[in-house]
Order: structure tokens, then sequence, then C-alpha cells
């Protein structure tokens, strides 16, 4: 499995390169001239002379070619410089690395809360199919993938905070520190942001669900007096679970890029938030490495996908 694991982490390494070139030359190519982003200046002020900027550029390494920026940028990066906040003038990994610690506590939170719903929903579905309960949970899990985010979370707010005064509106708090206000203040965020992946999920493990019910071994299984809850939990769900897992893997590494807008919304200082005011205010340095997590999260939940295939199925062999 080591093996496997190393070869597959090769494979990504062009993705992974392919992606911070790709962001690292477009970010330079927006409308306006970088350097005054880079030098701290709204384009137009006129506190440094044009051979002043002129010097920026130059340090900067902006005279140079996007490939030999690039390259610049990527032997920094692998020693652990990603350069200066041009907002802060603080190194970008002080900006992201609390923020990063945020956005987690909220991805894993939003993740055990789409599993704990869409699991079981989708096992009931199956089970119950074409029943009252199949179609209740078809409604509500169509209703879970079309609502906007931004939409449930201020109904979420008007509801739970300002009419009921159950849930805090706003604001984070480490789960290290308070965990019951932490798990008050992330209960919004986390069951919106969750909402649309336990949707997902419960229209996938219905169909595994009932892919799987199908076959003969189950109808063995049975036929041998093996109870309901053994057949279900122990045999079906775990055939059934590749497809599940695919989306989940998905859904994971999709949770980093997809913390933006309720961020936004809960005022929760993650990267989400980060990079939304990153690129209002053109802070490039930031914008690249928040990407690079992005990608690498992304390559990540993939990498975990593949490994756990091979770990349900002894039928799929690291090769």
């Amino acid at each position: 499995m080591r093996a496997y694991i190393i070869r597959r982490m090769l494979q990504f390494i062009p993705v992974i390169l392919g992606i911070t070139f790709l962001v690292y030359s477009t970010t330079l190519m927006l409308p306006g001239d970088p350097v005054y982003a880079l030098a701290g200046l709204n384009v137009g002020q006129t506190e440094y002379t044009p051979e002043q900027i002129e010097r920026f550029r130059k340090d900067l390494g902006l005279n140079d070619p996007i490939p030999i920026q690039y390259a610049n940028w990527l032997k920094n990066a692998a020693q652990g410089d990603f350069g200066e906040s041009t907002r802060t003038r603080r190194p970008v990994t002080d900006e992201v690395t609390p923020r990063l610690k945020v956005t987690l506590q909220l991805s894993v939170a939003s993740l055990l809360i789409a599993i704990v719903i869409g699991l079981p929903a989708g096992v009931a579905a199956a089970l119950w199919r074409d029943t009252v309960v199949d179609r209740s949970i078809t409604v509500i899990s169509v209703a879970g993938v079309a609502v906007p985010s931004f939409w449930l979370g201020i109904m979420m707010i008007l509801l739970f905070s300002v009419r009921l005064q159950w849930l805090p509106p706003s604001g984070f708090v480490s789960v290290f520190e308070d965990p019951v206000r932490s798990m008050k203040l992330l209960a919004m965020p986390a069951t919106i942001l969750g909402t649309g992946g336990a949707a997902i999920l419960t229209r996938q493990t219905r169909s595994a669900m009932l892919e799987v019910l199908n076959q003969d071994y189950i109808r063995t299984a049975r036929a041998k007096g093996l109870s309901s809850r053994s057949v279900v939990w122990l045999h079906a769900l775990k055939n059934a679970m590749l497809p599940i897992i695919t989306i989940l893997g998905l859904f994971v590494g999709n949770l980093l890029s997809g913390a933006a807008i309720v961020e936004t919304i809960f005022a929760i200082p993650g990267l989400g938030r980060l990079l939304v005011a990153s690129i209002g205010i053109r802070d490039f340095p930031v914008i690249q490495l928040l990407v690079l997590i992005v990608a690498l999260s992304t390559v990540i939940a993939t990498l975990l996908t593949d490994v756990a295939y091979a770990m349900l199925d002894p039928r799929i062999r690291y090769r």
C-alpha cells in the first residue's frame, strides 16, 4: 500500500503544479498594474514616484517573464516562504495558519452532519422504496441541493437567533477553548454546509443500496436467518460504500472552497472569508497560498478515496 500511495502522490504533482501556475499567472493578468497591490498602494496614488514604482517592479521580479516569476515563487514556496501579505505586511503563513484551524473545525463539523444525516436517510429511502418515507426523503434531499446557502443562512439567523434566541448569530470560538459555545456557534454554519453534502449523499446511498439489496448474496443472507439489521448494515451497506465514498471524497475536497459564503454570513474568520477579502484588495501572495491549500485538500481527498476503495473491496489491487 505504501508504494501505491507514493505513486499516486507522484501522479498528483503535475496537477498541483499546473493549478498553481494557472493561478499565479492569471492573478498577475488581472486589470491594473499588480505592482501597486504588491507595494501596498491603490492604483493612482502618488506616494511614490514613477522611478520608485519601477524599482518596486524590479525588486519584486515583475519585469521577468511569468514562467520565471512562477519558478522563483515555487522555489521560495518549497522552502516555506510564500511572501508577505500586501495588506498587513506579515508573512502569509502567519495570516493563513490561524484561519486554516478555524475552517478545519467547521469542515469537520459539516462532514459529520452530512454523514449522520445522509447515510441513514439514504438507507431508509432504499428500504422503504416508493413509500411515503422514500418520497419525503426525496423531496427533502432535492430541496437541500436546490436551496441557496446564503438564503438558508439568513433564514436560520432570523429564526434561531432573532426570533427564538437559541443560538448566537455570528462569531467563532475554538472547540478547544469553550466546547459548548463553540458548538452553539458552529451549529448553523455547519448545518448549512453539511446539508448540501447530506442531500447528495442521501440520493447516492439510496441508489447504491437499491442495487445491492437486489443481489443474490443478500437473499442468501436473509434465507440463512440473519437479522435485517445485520443484512442491511453489515452486508448491504458495506458493499454499497464504493460510490458513497466517491461522493464523500468530492464533498471533502470542496469543503474548504465552499465555506466562503457561509463564513461571510456568520462572520467566521476562516479561509473562505480571507479569500474573499484578499481577492477584493488583490492580495496576491495570500490568494496564491489559499488556492494551493484548496488544491492540496482536493488531491488529498482523492488519494484517500482511492485508498478506501482498495480497503473496502479486496478485488481492487494496488497497482
